[in-house]
């Protein structure tokens, strides 16, 4: 199932979405759900499509991305335990990225940081209960570098002014169409615990390794899922009743491609149907496979 490059040709076309396997909606344990709903709504510019009790999905036009699950119960996430790092949007373009960036700095949102990272551009910030988000475009896939099977990645300082300079300002309706989660990072315990269940167990391809992390791609993008130790070495399953990274989707674009990971990873049964099935990583993750 490995479609990662194995030599230097970096081809274009390659997206997020397009790939063989992609993320799908991310969600989220969350303490007070009507401020983190202004939150995603107000701030990232997502759009409320379903409103139950103690439940808020967001997202873009009929595409849900964000589900707010309310526990008011529940403790505040220990940034040393593991969980997410971050949930990362991926905007269909630079200027989606641009206008993005203006209504932050015109509504007084506070960066924690901005990268280029060679494969994309990034912004980085925090949700109110904590929880890392990055807003980001790719660039053309034809211009990422491929060696031996691995991603040139990095992270270095993204001028911003050089970025709106030749975007026209427009008036902000919102996440622009079109946009996605690109990928999720997290915190786990141990990177070849991580690599054993993410690579080895699910598939993907392991397309980077740099400072205790590992980064998982399906189709040759650039990383779907990552997992780093920085701040969660030796973390244990995450306790039950905690906010933060409930579950996330991975989605088959082909019902064979949601078989042979359910073959290869025992179970048969579920293989037969078409529903969801759910795998818990080793630090209590929940992910849901499910296909197009």
């Amino acid at each position: 199932m490995s479609l990662a490059m194995t030599t230097n040709d970096a081809p274009a076309g390659i997206t997020s979405a397009g790939a063989p396997l992609r993320i799908g909606s991310v969600a989220l344990t969350v303490r007070d759900l009507d401020a983190m709903t202004r939150f995603y709504r107000d701030t990232i510019g997502l759009s409320v499509i379903a409103t139950v009790p103690s439940l808020t999905r967001l997202g873009v036009g009929k595409d849900v991305l964000i589900e707010l699950r309310h526990d008011p119960d529940a403790q505040l996430a220990d940034r040393h335990e593991a969980g997410l790092f971050h949930v990362a949007f991926l905007l269909p373009d630079r200027a989606g990225l641009v206008h993005w960036l203006r209504h932050a700095a015109g509504t007084g949102i506070r960066l924690q940081g901005a990268s280029d990272h060679l494969v994309s551009e990034a912004l980085y910030l925090s949700d109110p209960e904590g929880n890392g988000i990055e807003i980001y475009h790719d660039r053309a896939s034809e211009t990422w570098t491929w060696r031996n099977g691995e991603v040139a990645m990095a992270t270095r300082r993204l001028d911003l002014d050089a970025l709106v300079a030749d975007t026209p300002a427009r008036h902000w309706t919102g996440m622009a169409a079109g946009t996605s989660i690109g990928h999720v990072h997290l915190q786990v315990g141990d990177r070849a615990a991580a690599d054993a269940f993410y690579a080895d167990l699910l598939g993907l391809d392991i397309v980077s390794r740099m400072s205790e992390a590992s980064f998982y791609s399906s189709g040759g993008y650039h990383h779907h899922i990552a997992a780093n130790t920085w701040n969660s070495a030796g973390a244990g399953p995450r306790p039950e009743g905690t906010t933060g990274l409930a579950s996330f989707e991975l989605v088959a674009a082909d019902p064979a491609i949601r078989s042979a990971i359910l073959q290869r990873t025992g179970s048969e049964t579920a293989a037969e149907t078409g529903e969801p099935t759910t795998f818990i990583d080793p630090w209590g993750t929940r992910l849901h496979l499910r296909t197009d």
